[in-house]
């Protein structure tokens, strides 16, 4: 068994994400912590032809470890040879294999979710991969392509017949996306279908969630995306809920700013973009998630769908705090409540 689960051990891993979990995501994820790291997903081709810009998206640094690095893809020679490439530059703990993506682009080239309409196929893929790297290997998966072929538990069997060594259920068909509800049954059913560890996915927001899901279904961990993405203090305050049975206070408003702050000087300090003003275009995205809830959002989502430098951004904190300030103090004088959207 991965150590990671070895003794009772019940890891949080987060959620490989595209364009969100890169290198400075997840070690923030992991200062809160996270337990398991898994990379973006990388193009198995994209590393066979030593293409820089996929590359980065498996680089990563010690202090987060463990770390697997995700290959999507559909020719399993060539996946299998890509994976050793990973092993001998970046010596990850482990290869995860998406089999889950819901993605159009990644499903339109038979990767991804696409392979749950083909199981020798993707039987195949995992086998070659298992056989042809040194180090354990994984795989994430959705419960199946849509409600009509719900193969979940089937899949897992196959997984585990090649040699895979832990499988992340993400509890929504590929139709699904990421609508509805995650449907923890099958999840269940799958963790007590095979031996190999089974980690659940899908609708993980809090403590409560994660608690709910060890006491209720036979999982060995879980693994939180979407959650993380806009607060990732959420592994910091599910560990202590798990430990205590007691509520950490929320993140306040200057803690959020002060993580937006140091995750954008971190992102231009690894130089993941060529310059600054194109390193906070690529992070617009991450402020919406960060800032979803903030009062007064929809200004502030506004002023950051075009910020372009550090110092702009630490100036739009410092007015949205002095902001703040004044509504606070309005408030206290009988004014209206602030808005949070």
């Amino acid at each position: 068994m991965l150590p990671w689960f070895q003794d009772g051990k019940f890891p949080l891993y987060l959620a490989p994400m595209a364009g969100v979990t890169d290198l400075v995501f997840r070690g923030i994820c992991k200062e809160l912590g996270a337990d398991v790291m898994v990379t973006e997903f990388v193009s198995a081709e994209g590393i066979i032809q030593a293409d820089d810009r996929t590359r980065k998206y498996t680089e990563f640094d010690d202090g987060q470890r463990p770390v697997g690095v995700q290959l999507f893809g559909a020719d399993g020679s060539r996946m299998a040879e890509a994976a050793r490439k990973i092993v001998n530059w970046k010596a990850p703990e482990f290869i995860d294999i998406n089999f889950g993506c819901p993605v159009k682009k990644v499903v339109s080239k038979n990767g991804g979710s696409a392979l749950l309409r083909d199981c020798p196929l993707l039987t195949d893929v995992a086998k070659k991969i298992v056989e042809g790297v040194s180090v354990p290997v994984t795989a994430k998966i959705r419960i199946g392509w849509d409600t009509d072929s719900i193969n979940a538990p089937a899949v897992c069997r196959m997984l585990e017949d090649v040699g895979i060594q832990a499988i992340a259920i993400h509890g929504r068909t590929r139709a699904q996306g990421y609508s509805g509800e995650a449907d923890w049954d099958v999840i269940d059913q799958c963790a007590q279908t095979v031996s190999v560890p089974v980690i659940g996915n899908g609708d993980i927001n809090s403590g409560e969630d994660v608690e709910r899901r060890q006491r209720e279904t036979s999982v060995n961990g879980v693994m939180i995306g979407r959650a993380a993405m806009q607060y990732p203090w959420v592994f910091r305050e599910a560990k202590h809920f798990l430990k205590t049975g007691e509520h950490l206070p929320k993140a306040t408003i200057e803690d959020r700013w002060a993580l937006i702050i140091r995750h954008t000087q971190l992102a231009l300090d690894w130089g993941k973009f060529p310059n600054e003003k194109l390193t906070l275009m690529g992070l617009r995205s991450r402020y919406m998630a960060y800032t979803k809830g903030m009062p007064g959002g929809k200004v502030l989502r506004t002023e950051l769908s075009t910020v372009g430098s550090l110092a702009e951004l630490q100036d739009i904190a410092g007015k949205h705090m002095d902001w703040l300030a004044e509504q606070q103090a309005a408030s206290q004088k009988g004014a209206s409540a602030v808005e949070v959207v």
